[in-house]
């Protein structure tokens, strides 16, 4: 995986400044997403390495605070979030509707999926962890690292993840919630911006609909199978052709 992030890198900078990018060596300072602590050390003594529980304490919340250390905040439940008991007996129309309209202008993300969806992206995540998604801007782009392991996801810069190592903030989390998956059919998905001087709404946004699509449309999980599985045959060009962005 490093080799292949390595030479993902230097395919890049060899292009044009403007999207230069430097490889994060993740073999050493990979990045877990928000679990109990409890099971966190659990893990840790048999797979994950010390400076990996750090990632674990992280919390969803818009704050400058993760540059320098972390706070043991713990993801939103649902009900904390959203009453159930209101909305519990609704559409799965309305309820979506309803979950969309709560997060407008908070700095958050509301979105939703079908629950057969969801477990197909669990399911695939489960066996492909990594991806790295290129986001456009002006004449160039900057490549984000994703790890997808259900039910969050975490989004950083391989730049800024290069530079500071565990210390770096993760860009945008997104939690998905399965509380009305058997009943409606439907899972909520809170998207939680951790900086917005990095990444904007929309651009959050894009971001998890198109790691969604990646995971979720066969053509394209090819390269998300690829990219774990078969690093020296990885091409990033063909994630640049699969989103009909230029080859600079």
């Amino acid at each position: 995986m490093q080799s292949l992030l390595s030479r993902i890198a230097r395919s890049l900078a060899s292009k044009a400044k403007s999207y230069k990018i430097s490889t994060p060596s993740i073999l050493k300072h990979s990045f877990i997403t928000f679990a109990a602590q409890p099971r966190i050390q659990k893990l840790a003594q048999g797979t994950i390495p010390g400076d990996f529980l750090k990632w674990g304490s992280l919390g969803f919340c818009r704050t400058s605070k993760f540059a320098t250390g972390f706070a043991p905040l713990q993801p939103k439940p649902l009900d904390s979030i959203i009453d159930i008991e209101r909305v519990k007996d609704r559409s799965p129309e309305e309820i979506a509707s309803v979950w969309d309209d709560y997060h407008l202008g908070r700095g958050h993300i509301g979105a939703s999926m079908k629950a057969n969806l969801y477990r197909l992206l669990e399911q695939r995540a489960a066996d492909c962890r990594y991806f790295v998604i290129p986001l456009w801007r002006g004449n160039g782009y900057s490549t984000m690292f994703a790890q997808v392991q259900m039910p969050h996801m975490l989004f950083t810069g391989l730049e800024d993840y290069k530079a500071r190592g565990t210390q770096a903030a993760p860009y945008f989390t997104a939690s998905f919630y399965q509380e009305f998956a058997e009943q409606k059919d439907l899972v909520l998905i809170r998207g939680d911006i951790v900086f917005a001087s990095k990444l904007s709404d929309l651009e959050a946004k894009w971001l998890l609909e198109t790691t969604q699509s990646f995971y979720l449309n066969d053509t394209r999980y090819k390269l998300v199978e690829r990219f774990n599985k078969e690093a020296r045959d990885f091409e990033f060009k063909d994630v640049l052709q699969a989103l009909d962005m230029p080859i600079l």
